[in-house]
């Protein structure tokens, strides 16, 4: 037990620590290449904090753990909206005035919505990951072309520019990237081995340590960047991390388990976690678009958001 308690730190530990090395990496050759910074931001620093969920998910579908893939999916969106965002909002009201993030939320709702309707007859068939997998492409190329040809002036590109490495060499840069591509797989195996090992001894399901401790260790990234993020008073740049993440997931990292091991999903991911993941969502579009001139998250909702995980956590728990 001792064993895999250390694999599961250890992995999480190097996972992101090698993400954060991978994006540092990715973002400095980008920049160097003379890639535009709001371009950066919306694929390598948004793919990049997600790249934990999506390595485990690789590694937990290549064992045949499908229902750890998809725990990992939806609880680390629910993770991403009621505990990052709401620590986030916690430290101070979160203000959103990009209109990139006024597009995006939508899609994120739609994205949402199309993984609902191929796992709400419990199956996770290889087409419906390709599609999710065609969806995610078509996306990014969508928002790098709006990037590109949009001129109107952004809160979240001068916001994303600050966040970019600056005057990196490119062969430092390189050596990152290379790090973090061969640490991400390699801490990612210890980790699923030491969750797989946790969850046996306390008779824990594949889904439950995929939507508990898998979940939000995975999440870490991402809570280290919006709570950075939020003391800058970065805050389109805090929403931007989780939106972004949250496209990802359900989109590019959803499509591996269907992908590499596709059949029946665990009914509870359908009925209960599927629809935990919805209404975050709709939750936080509707905070955010409806809250009037301001267009905040505020610590209200924060709070709100908190409870709401904490009380996640105990219905999972108290199931197994």
């Amino acid at each position: 037990m001792l064993l895999n308690i250390l694999m599961l730190v250890a992995g999480l530990a190097v996972l992101v620590w090698s993400a954060d090395k991978f994006v540092y990496g990715a973002a400095a050759f980008a920049r160097n290449l003379g890639l535009p910074p709001m371009l950066i931001g919306l694929t390598i620093v948004a793919m990049g904090s997600s790249a934990p969920e999506m390595f485990v998910a690789a590694t937990a579908s290549m064992d045949g753990m499908r229902d750890t893939a998809v725990g990992n999916v939806l609880g680390s969106n629910v993770a991403n909206i009621t505990l990052i965002l709401g620590l986030t909002a916690m430290i101070g009201a979160i203000a959103v005035s990009s209109q990139t993030l006024k597009r995006e939320i939508p899609m994120m709702l739609a994205a949402t919505a199309l993984a609902g309707y191929f796992l709400h007859d419990g199956l996770l068939t290889r087409t419906e990951g390709w599609v999710l997998m065609g969806a995610f492409l078509l996306l990014m190329l969508y928002l790098i072309w709006h990037a590109l040809t949009n001129k109107d002036p952004d809160p979240l590109a001068a916001e994303a520019d600050e966040e970019i490495p600056k005057d990196v060499p490119t062969s430092k840069a390189l050596i990152w990237l290379v790090v973090g591509i061969v640490l991400l797989p390699l801490s990612a195996d210890w980790m699923v081995d030491g969750a797989v090992g946790i969850a046996k001894y306390y008779g824990l399901s594949d889904l439950v340590i995929g939507l508990t401790i898998i979940a939000v260790g995975t999440s870490l990234p991402e809570l280290a960047a919006c709570v950075a993020s939020a003391l800058k008073k970065e805050d389109d740049l805090a929403i931007g991390n989780i939106v972004g993440s949250n496209m990802f997931n359900i989109l590019a990292v959803l499509a591996l388990p269907g992908i590499i091991a596709p059949g029946v999903v665990d009914a509870q991911a359908v009925s209960r976690d599927l629809y935990m993941v919805m209404a975050t969502s709709i939750a936080l579009a509707l905070f955010v678009l409806l809250s009037g001139k301001d267009r905040e998250l505020k610590r209200w909702h924060g709070g709100l958001f908190l409870v709401i995980f904490i009380g996640y956590q105990y219905v999972l728990f108290q199931a197994h």
